[in-house]
């Protein structure tokens, strides 16, 4: 299947032009494959509509007036946002592909990132920041009988603030990072992502903060790693690995028991991978705006959301 049909004419970027043809550059370019561009696209447009009304100034012309930019039609700034997301260039080179200046580039992305927000939203796939009640628990994991809890970090550039970096600094992964703390179901699908905080907290205490265990049900089962000791104390439905110490070490028993419960977990971690697929959750975060470091991992989770609901 060829995405020349619905391509327009004028469409700038020739290396963009011929990576569409194929299905395995579509996904190496934008992280969808054509059908999912093509399914995304069509929500997109009226999203982009809707936002630009919106949050239009009152002295401004009408909509569609003056001369037709670089990105004309809602497929072309579909996918100047998706390739931000999954190669995450610089302003200077992301306006080199689409024959922009790099402050244009990056008015652009100001102006789409909230729009593919919104599109998501829409397409029901964006996970919940807070649960506070089991209802909404219910709701952002229907019919669900395990979640599996753990939680991920990615790099940012080292402050300059010795005080901020002593707070960025993961003694873990040895860097500044920030880090979340998510809930996926059986199917890899993440349900509920906690708000971003620095890479020096705990997993458990990120899990505390966001005070959704209390709201999960006896029924469900909760699936978590050593990182979380204290949760089946919260939530009696838990399996943990068992954690061994140097005055008793695990039987071979409790070893086969742990590498059946990570066997199991392993899907958590699929998930994590699965969000990890755009670069900009795994290059180093160079954005200074407030918050878009949770503005990306939601995307990434939307987006991971949405492909696993194609597949």
């Amino acid at each position: 299947m060829s995405i020349l049909c619905f391509l327009p004419p004028y469409f700038e970027s020739i290396y963009i032009l011929l990576a569409l043809r194929d299905n395995r550059l579509c996904k190496a370019l934008v992280g969808l494959s054509l059908e999912e561009l093509k399914t995304l696209s069509a929500h997109f447009s009226s999203c982009y509509l809707t936002y630009r009304k919106n949050n239009r100034v009152a002295h401004q012309r009408k909509m569609g007036a003056g001369q037709k930019g670089f990105l004309p039609t809602p497929l072309d700034k579909l996918v100047f946002i998706l390739l931000y997301l999954k190669c995450y260039p610089t302003y200077d080179l992301q306006g080199f592909l689409f024959g922009l200046e790099r402050t244009r580039a990056c008015r652009w992305v100001k102006l789409l990132l909230p729009v593919l927000e919104m599109t998501l939203g829409h397409e029901c796939v964006l996970p919940a920041r807070q649960i506070r009640s089991m209802d909404e628990f219910c709701h952002a994991f229907p019919g669900v009988r395990d979640v599996f809890i753990d939680g991920t970090e990615r790099p940012v550039q080292k402050p300059k603030n010795t005080r901020r970096r002593n707070k960025m600094y993961s003694g873990k992964k040895r860097q500044t990072t920030r880090k979340v703390v998510m809930m996926t179901d059986e199917t890899r699908r993440v349900g509920f992502l906690s708000l971003s905080k620095n890479g020096r907290r705990h997993d458990k205490r990120l899990l505390d903060k966001a005070d959704i265990v209390r709201h999960i049900t006896s029924t469900v089962t909760v699936w978590a790693d050593t990182g979380f000791q204290g949760i089946n104390k919260q939530h009696p439905n838990t399996l943990l690995p068992k954690k061994a110490t140097r005055k008793t070490p695990l039987s071979p028993e409790q070893k086969k028991e742990n590498k059946l419960i990570s066997g199991i977990r392993i899907t958590v971690e699929h998930a994590i991978a699965g969000i990890k697929r755009l670069g900009c959750m795994t290059q180093s975060l160079r954005n200074r705006r407030p918050f878009i470091d949770d503005t990306f991992i939601l995307l990434s989770a939307g987006l991971w959301n949405f492909h696993l609901r194609r597949d």
